[in-house]
């Protein structure tokens, strides 16, 4: 069985190089814009400056043939499962991101600490809840 995922938007960043990204948004991710497709608009139409929410991202850059890594690209730790980190390298390059909205510009929400490289399709975002909702 498979699956369609269509892109929502993309990422607009100063990162280029997975590499040298940050391993997780609050390890100094910069500032990126989330670009959305204009079909898409309406549905940003509520995200305000100061909303923290999830960014899904489909990783297309990653390895999807990976099964085992070595956690945060370190070889001295050792060959883990890739479903027991959160490693870009597995079958599904779903990556997941919390960040905080600054502002919207039109078709575009400016994030704080987003490690996605530019170019890196949107799949979703969503509220992100704490314990009281």
């Amino acid at each position: 069985m498979t699956y369609e995922l269509r892109p929502i938007g993309v990422v607009e960043s100063p990162l280029h190089d997975p590499a040298s990204a940050p391993k997780q948004g609050t390890e100094d991710g910069p500032q990126a814009w989330l670009r959305f497709r204009p079909e898409f608009t309406d549905g940003i139409s509520d995200l305000a400056a100061g909303d923290d929410v999830l960014v899904l991202t489909w990783l297309h850059l990653a390895d999807r043939s990976a099964l085992t890594v070595h956690p945060r690209d370190d070889p001295a730790n050792p060959l883990t499962g890739v479903f027991s980190t959160r490693s870009a390298d597995r079958p599904n390059p779903i990556g997941l991101h919390r960040v905080r909205v600054l502002a919207l510009d039109g078709p575009r929400v400016l994030v704080a600490d987003l490690e996605a490289v530019h170019g890196t399709p949107i799949v979703d975002v969503k509220p992100a809840l704490d314990a009281t909702r």
